[in-house]
């Protein structure tokens, strides 16, 4: 069962909590007027599970003082979701239309609300950290570390957050993945401080995949990991306010300078930085919102990166049309970059259609993700979309789509690629996207003829959650530096039967071929995890990552290249407050062809909430 509370009045964004049968829970927050989700935050909050014959009872509390809300809104919007898996059916205490979704501007309202708490005046979450790292060819050190973290809401809207001397060291690393394209991995923010807000301090976004925002600020770049060793964070001040119509952010950090001893000479690799970014946004037209964000980064007088960006978004019902625009400064060298997309319905038919413009000297690379300086692309499709009331089909849509775009660096022309897609969803949660596509393509200055197809297919059960697809398509390998083929296939499942166990596997397959076609290597990545609740707080997940290659076709030739192990105990024992017990091994094959230790990492961490 899932409760959805808007506590501000601005229609697009809200709390969720959910609570299973066996006692797990959820919290975090929907955005976009239901379009994306976000499952960081985390909140205080307590609940209750009454297992009966034929039915089941939830209990959840929420004091006032752990939300923000909007001071003297006496209605909240609020829905209720609930999955019935005997017929495999979800519903909602408020219609919601297959089409739309669940969407926050069609909650239903919650009268009479007059809390009497102003909020948690202050957080205290002092954290005690020790680590025992050992490095290839090197002896085992042991760091014991700690750090204070406060947040103070100020009122009901507005929360001040701090940190001071923060480990940010990860607890469960970054998925390997091989990279073929030219251009740097995304990576998901994973540390708390800055997940805190995360929903204020971002351009607006479509919530669907083949749409990217302007990223002027990328979080991930403020104690980035060098070779391995994460940037020191000296210190780090966010203020953030929600309110009815206006939302504001304010951001501050400084970093350490990083260095390493090479034959009796320290070496600097990276700088003193201080970073800064606002950021505000206002509702407009009910569900609509226009905003500015300023992200900015300086190590001295003359290495700074600066970025200013203008958005807007208009919302009507599914229907949805972004504008954004912004300016970079990095060391005097000035650009611009704009992009633009729509998403909706005319009549039966789904519409969409997208431009991205990005100035060569178009730079963000410290504050912000948009590697692809220079690119120009023009996206559009149109098809039928039906909906089923009855049968085993629930949604079809479907039609022809082209793309234009210009790569960075390329003075040949456009690559024009036309493709057809097909997307079946099913009653039974069962559904699949299927894509060809075509057309004369030019990258790296060499032209030629891309084609390709592209399959996802995906499933839910009772007891299972399954995803796999693959491509294979005719296009530039940027890693060997040639027109191939190349293709991938990939799979993730997890299955629930085991009480309090879930198995699940993550398998990836990247297959490259030279330009005589012949395959010339097989790379594999399986992650096997098994993660056990031993009560609905304590919870314990071990898995091994094998990286592996095959060359050509020889199977029997495999070689694991690399393998990393991990076990993490999590432990919620108090609301917001956590023990976690890590462990991990890293190990890469050497020039010896054999498994040879990279790293260990061992680490116990304690996090407990004081609130006054």
């Amino acid at each position: 069962m899932t409760l959805y509370m808007d506590p501000f009045g601005g229609k697009t964004t809200a709390y969720y909590f959910t609570v299973y049968a066996s006692g797990r829970f959820n919290d975090g927050m929907v955005l976009d007027d239901g379009r994306s989700t976000d499952d960081s935050w985390d909140g205080v909050w307590y609940r209750a599970v009454n297992i009966h014959d034929d039915c089941y009872g939830v209990e959840i509390r929420i004091p006032f003082r752990s939300i923000r809300y909007k001071r003297g809104l006496t209605e909240w919007g609020i829905n209720f979701e609930r999955y019935i898996l005997n017929n495999r059916e979800t519903v909602y205490w408020t219609e919601v239309l297959q089409i739309e979704d669940n969407m926050v501007s069609k909650y239903g309202r919650l009268k009479g609300i007059n809390p009497q708490s102003t909020g948690y005046y202050f957080e205290l979450y002092p954290e005690g950290f020790v680590r025992y790292d050992k490095e290839r060819k090197e002896e085992g050190k042991i760091k014991p570390s700690g750090s204070l973290n406060f947040k103070w809401d100020l009122t009901s809207q507005t929360t001040l957050d701090a940190t001071v001397l923060p480990d940010f060291a990860q607890i469960e690393s970054d998925p390997f993945t091989l990279n073929l394209s030219e251009y740097e991995e995304w990576l998901d923010e994973r540390r708390p401080f800055f997940l805190e807000g995360k929903d204020i301090f971002r351009m607006s976004d479509l919530g669907k995949g083949f749409y990217h925002p302007l990223n002027i600020f990328y979080s991930r770049g403020v104690g980035k990991s060098i070779d391995g060793e994460s940037v020191p964070i000296l210190g780090g001040l966010k203020l953030t306010s929600k309110a009815e119509s206006w939302n504001f952010g304010a951001f501050g950090a400084n970093t350490d300078s990083l260095r390493y001893l090479e034959d009796d000479t320290v070496l600097t690799t990276e700088p003193r930085r201080s970073f800064g970014v606002l950021r505000v946004k206002r509702r407009v037209l009910e569900t609509s919102e226009v905003g500015m964000l300023f992200s900015g980064m300086r190590a001295d007088k003359d290495d700074y990166n600066f970025a200013f960006g203008l958005d807007g978004v208009y919302r009507s019902g599914i229907n949805q049309f972004i504008l954004q625009g912004a300016l970079s400064d990095k060391n005097n060298k000035k650009g611009w970059a704009i992009s633009s997309v729509y998403f909706g319905f005319i009549r039966n038919f789904l519409a969409v259609g997208s431009v991205e413009v990005v100035q060569d000297s178009f730079d963000v690379e410290d504050v912000g993700y948009l590697p692809w300086a220079g690119m120009k692309k023009i996206l559009s499709f149109v098809g039928p979309f039906k909906m089923y009331p009855t049968g085993a089909l629930r949604n079809l849509s479907w039609g022809p789509g082209v793309a234009l775009t210009r790569e960075p660096g390329d003075v040949n022309g456009w690559s024009k690629v036309g493709f057809l897609f097909v997307n079946p969803c099913f009653r039974n949660n069962w559904g699949f996207n299927l894509q060809l596509q075509a057309g004369p393509c030019c990258e790296e200055d060499t032209e030629y003829f891309n084609r390709g197809i592209n399959l996802s297919v995906w499933g839910n059960g009772a007891n299972y959650h399954v995803s796999f697809g693959g491509n294979f398509n005719h296009s530039y390998n940027y890693d060997r530096e040639f027109v191939a083929y190349q293709g991938s296939n990939w799979l993730w499942c997890a299955y629930n039967e085991i009480p309090r166990t879930r198995l699940s596997l993550s398998l990836n397959n990247w297959v490259e071929w030279d330009t005589l076609n012949t395959i010339i290597a097989i790379t594999t990545n399986a992650t096997p995890r098994i993660d056990f609740s031993i009560t609905e707080d304590m919870n314990l997940g071990i898995f091994n990552e094998f990286v592996m290659e095959i060359p050509q076709t020889y199977f029997g030739e495999t070689e694991l290249t690399s393998n990393r192990a991990g076990l993490l105990f999590s432990w919620n024992f108090l609301p917001k407050s956590w023990l976690y017990i890590a462990l991990n091994d890293h190990r890469e094959q050497n020039d010896e062809r054999k498994l040879e230790l990279q790293n260990q990492v061992g680490a116990i961490k304690a996090k407990y909430l004081l609130y006054f």
